[in-house]
């Protein structure tokens, strides 16, 4: 577990556990990608679908980041389970998707570049780092928020 300190020191060691996790995460994605859309011959089952594909294992990617990162990176935050917490987390995760299969498509249906070489750095190495951005600073303020820091500084701030 990561300490929750606030301040400089506290957002780098989250931000380690973050990238950490993401690490993992970008392993899995890569894998799972690469198998459905190149296989082990260079044409994969979804290789003319590579758009599924990364669907496909971002969902298994995403679900690695959610427990490395909800017990982990957040792990020492006391977070109160609430099922608009999971519902936030979906929908930063389908635009978080959205930047990867973006920058993915934009490869290889507006530039025409194609294969592995081509849709692993668009999809899986440009659009996974914009996504990671992305996500590290949403899944910090909206998805596993410090409770009793806010509650906290609700106090305070009421007098």
């Amino acid at each position: 577990m990561v300490s929750d300190r606030s301040g400089v020191v506290g957002l780098l060691q989250r931000g380690g556990a973050f990238l950490v996790v993401g690490g993992v995460a970008f392993v899995v994605d890569a894998l799972v990608f690469n198998l459905l859309a190149f296989g082990f011959t260079g044409i994969g089952l979804l290789y003319d679908l590579p758009l599924v594909a990364k669907v496909i294992a971002i969902t298994v990617a995403t679900v690695v980041t959610y427990v490395g990162n909800r017990y982990w990176t957040f792990g020492t935050r006391h977070i109160e389970r609430r099922l608009s917490r999971y519902v936030v987390f979906v929908l930063l995760n389908v635009v978080a998707m959205g930047i990867q299969l973006g920058c993915l498509a934009f490869s290889r249906y507006v530039l025409g570049f194609e294969g592995i070489v081509a849709d692993n750095i668009a999809g899986t190495f440009i659009g996974q780092a914009l996504a990671t951005l992305f996500r590290f600073f949403t899944y910090d303020r909206w998805v596993f928020p410090n409770d009793h820091e806010a509650a906290r500084n609700a106090a305070i701030e009421a007098g």
